[in-house]
């Protein structure tokens, strides 16, 4: 009985691991990230998202923002904003206030809208999210950023 307990708990247990590993730090102030950049030289990665009603926001956290290759990129490139306009999820009143100013300022009209800035928050383009799995959803983000000038 005993080695079977060990196979469960094995079993239920790694499907938790990448998981783990690919949780990302997404921050909620967009002035934060911007200090952060400032910091790291980062690009700024805004994600305009309904994340608990809207089906291809959902659809994108899961085939992207989930992944460990996402997970891999995200941490070395961008410093991550959820801009989040949830339904059922309790949002303080001054995040509301910011998220729709967020929202005015960059004309956002529908969900998932991605806005990639420099670490300067100069606005280097936005995305919306076609299905592509990470590696391509990727390759869209390093097309936005910024060339490195040669020495």
């Amino acid at each position: 009985m005993k080695p079977f307990l060990i196979a469960l708990l094995l079993m239920c247990w790694s499907p938790l691991a990448p998981a783990a590993e690919s949780q990302l730090p997404w921050l909620t102030s967009l002035p934060e990230a911007k200090a952060k950049a400032k910091i790291s030289g980062k690009m700024i990665f805004l994600d305009f998202t309904g994340s608990d009603w809207c089906a291809v926001c959902i659809l994108l956290n899961k085939q992207v923002f989930q992944t460990p290759e996402f997970a891999a990129y995200a941490r070395e490139n961008l410093e991550l904003v959820e801009v989040d306009f949830p339904h059922d999820k309790e949002q303080t009143e001054s995040q509301k206030k910011a998220n729709d100013a967020l929202q005015d300022k960059y004309r956002i009209e529908y969900y998932p809208t991605l806005v990639v800035l420099n670490s300067n928050g100069r606005k280097l383009g936005t995305l919306n999210y076609n299905g592509e799995g990470p590696q391509a959803f990727i390759e869209r983000i390093q097309k936005l950023a910024p060339r490195k000038k040669k020495r």
